[in-house]
């Protein structure tokens, strides 16, 4: 007798058969949409990261050195093609900075870009002294107050420019110290409701405030106030060495209000070391164009040979904050390396102080 199937049964198997089938294809629809929107994810991130690379990034502002001109909290644009964009220096964590394979350097070049840094530009950079990768140290931001082969000098907290006083910023901030009549006393609520901060009371009727030049304008203008004049540091004062959390480095200058003419370096100059300018050029020479540098009583030895004449191989630039006495910047750690420029600061995007929005501050182009 043949066995055969009951109807029922064959038509169970069948339902079984159709659900089975119904499923992986759920299944293969899930994994299809799945892949999808990783492949997606992957793509944007990829793209996100050349973008980032090659043509502009988001910086967000750490510190008061800009101020009033950026304020702590703003997140700027910042283009890297307008200087011309490094390649890959390391292999790096896309959007997390300073995230990279230890002891992986790759040979890197700088792309073409549209023009030079020039004087007064905002722009961004890895701060030169830290002793790391140069992509792997942090990153700064200043104003570029002088530019290869200019001749850069501060007398009295004034900045010259080849002779000439430096272009006015309104950002620009200094400490002065105000002296008031018949001991009236002075409020930081009332320095601040015109725009300026109290910093330090020096006892009696005087104090020090941080000011930019249209409040010194209006402050000079209260009839409370009997003398107003900047806060200098006198020619020949040395103030103290500054040590980062690097460790020490080189102190470029010992005085950030007096300062004599200098030349910013630029690529083929030759210049003759000695002991009066040993501080400014260690740096340049050893740290940042590689060499081993040793000096020996009035001698000197570039790579072990006795000289004191060195072609600079590179542009440098002089970085300093708007907010001229709150700002690590070359007068303290010396010039920046063209080697360490990422880019120019363009435009505010957004602003936060603390949890609250500055919507005034949205989309402004920086000067």
């Amino acid at each position: 007798m043949d066995d055969k199937k009951s109807p029922k049964k064959g038509f169970s198997s069948f339902l079984s058969s159709t659900k089975k089938d119904k499923k992986e294809q759920e299944n293969e629809k899930a994994k299809s949409w799945l892949r999808e929107w990783i492949d997606a994810i992957v793509f944007a991130a990829i793209a996100a990261a050349i973008l980032r690379t090659f043509l502009f990034g988001s910086y967000k502002i750490p510190t008061p050195s800009m101020e009033k001109t950026l304020m702590t909290g703003d997140l700027l644009i910042v283009s890297n093609v307008t200087y011309g964009a490094r390649t890959p220096m390391g292999l790096c964590v896309p959007f997390l900075e300073g995230a990279c394979v230890p002891g992986v350097s790759l040979p890197w070049t700088r792309l073409p870009g549209f023009r030079d840094v020039e004087r007064n530009d905002v722009f961004v950079f890895n701060v030169p002294y830290q002793v790391k990768p140069i992509n792997q140290k942090q990153n700064y931001i200043k104003r570029a107050v002088a530019v290869p082969g200019d001749t850069i000098e501060i007398r009295d907290k004034v900045l010259y420019i080849n002779g000439e006083r430096e272009e006015t910023h309104e950002g620009v901030q200094k400490n002065y110290v105000i002296t008031m009549k018949d001991r009236v006393r002075l409020s930081n609520a009332k320095m601040q409701s015109v725009g300026g901060e109290l910093t330090r009371f020096l006892g009696g009727n005087s104090y020090v405030a941080n000011l930019s030049q249209s409040v010194v304008e209006t402050v000079k203008g209260w009839s409370e106030v009997d003398t107003l004049y900047l806060n200098v540091t006198p020619e020949g004062t040395q103030e103290r060495g500054y040590v980062s959390s690097q460790g020490s480095f080189s102190r470029a200058f010992s005085n950030p209000d007096q300062m004599r003419e200098v030349v910013i370096p630029f690529k083929g100059q030759e210049i003759q070391l000695t002991d009066q300018n040993w501080y400014i050029y260690k740096d340049l020479v050893e740290r940042y164009e590689r060499n081993t540098l040793r000096r020996e009583g009035d001698k000197i030895f570039i790579n072990g040979e006795e000289t004191n004449s060195y072609t600079v191989q590179q542009n440098y630039y002089f970085g300093m904050g708007d907010n001229r006495d709150n700002s690590q910047d070359s007068r303290f750690w010396g010039f920046v390396p063209e080697s360490h420029i990422i880019g120019k600061a363009y435009i505010i995007w957004f602003s936060m102080d603390g949890w609250v929005p500055r919507f005034e501050r949205m989309l402004n182009v920086i000067e």
